[in-house]
């Protein structure tokens, strides 16, 4: 079942529980992700980077939209992050569901202006738009365990922002932090913040930076307002890990498939895990 964000948010806002956006780079994780997700009955955004939909051909994703519409458990495929309008349309010509623009690293009138030339073309063609206000933290030094670049977004610019530019979801900085995180260092959400954007914005707000920030503090923000939650460090490094160890272990064993097999119950593990804490395990039947 293949849904856009703002569908199978609907129901995540409705019931009070929040769908995991899993960042995946190739089928092998794609597959990962998806049998778990169908396994433990959760909705699920699968989600791919600019990087990562620049170095694979159309034809991969194509076998990923027939693959999750085949499916009765519901899916959203989403472009995440895109720093440009020429990004989001190439993702929309090649069949995905939602997009993401992220202007936060522009002004607030180029970042409305441009987020707003994104809806107008993504709801023409039924797909949904995640925007972005304030900037979530970026690792500086990973040996010193410091961050940089992390603006808290204001409850009063995201409202002005939503109006503006008629955005589905929209991601909201609070303090996490995209990527491995530095060594020692634990974000500390900041919930108070979080409840008043909740209760000023009037779209599902999404919390970006979700690998490795606590469980409790995640499951309690999926509680106050966050209704999609973006995991991608955490699963790679779970697959990447596995693979470095069988060839390690195993130097002559070449077979793809013998490599990856551990790799994929890896993945498997973080994904259910995640689902647990999100609150989602078992969700899919709202979707009937």
């Amino acid at each position: 079942m293949l849904l856009n964000l703002k569908e199978i948010l609907e129901k995540a806002v409705s019931y009070n529980f929040a769908v995991g956006g899993f960042n995946v780079t190739e089928s092998t994780m794609f597959k990962a992700v998806v049998e778990e997700a169908e396994s433990l009955h959760s909705p699920v955004i699968i989600q791919v980077s600019p990087n990562e939909f620049n170095f694979s051909e159309r034809e991969l994703y194509l076998y990923f939209l027939n693959r999750l519409q085949r499916s009765r458990n519901p899916f959203v495929l989403h472009y995440d992050h895109s720093k440009s309008y020429e990004g989001c349309i190439r993702a929309i010509q090649a069949g995905f569901t939602s997009v993401m623009f992220d202007g936060s690293h522009l002004s607030y009138k180029e970042n409305v202006m441009l987020t707003k030339k994104v809806v107008e073309a993504a709801h023409g063609a039924g797909v949904s738009v995640e925007g972005e206000i304030g900037t979530i933290g970026e690792t500086d030094d990973y040996d010193k365990g410091t961050v940089k670049d992390m603006i808290y977004t204001s409850p009063d610019l995201a409202l002005r922002f939503v109006e503006e530019t008629g955005v589905d979801a929209l991601a909201v900085s609070i303090g996490t932090v995209h990527g491995m995180l530095p060594n020692g260092y634990v974000p500390k959400l900041q919930l108070p913040l979080l409840k008043e954007l909740a209760e000023a914005v009037t779209v599902p707000l999404v919390l970006h930076g979700g690998s490795g920030t606590p469980h409790d503090e995640v499951a309690t923000a999926c509680k106050t307002g966050i209704h999609k939650v973006n995991i991608s460090s955490e699963i790679k490094y779970a697959y990447y890990q596995s693979v470095k160890d069988f060839v390690i272990e195993n130097p002559t064993k070449v077979s793809p498939t013998l490599v990856a097999k551990d790799a994929v119950e890896k993945v498997k593990d973080v994904v259910k895990i995640k689902i647990q804490v999100l609150n989602s395990l078992g969700t899919s039947k709202y979707y009937n």
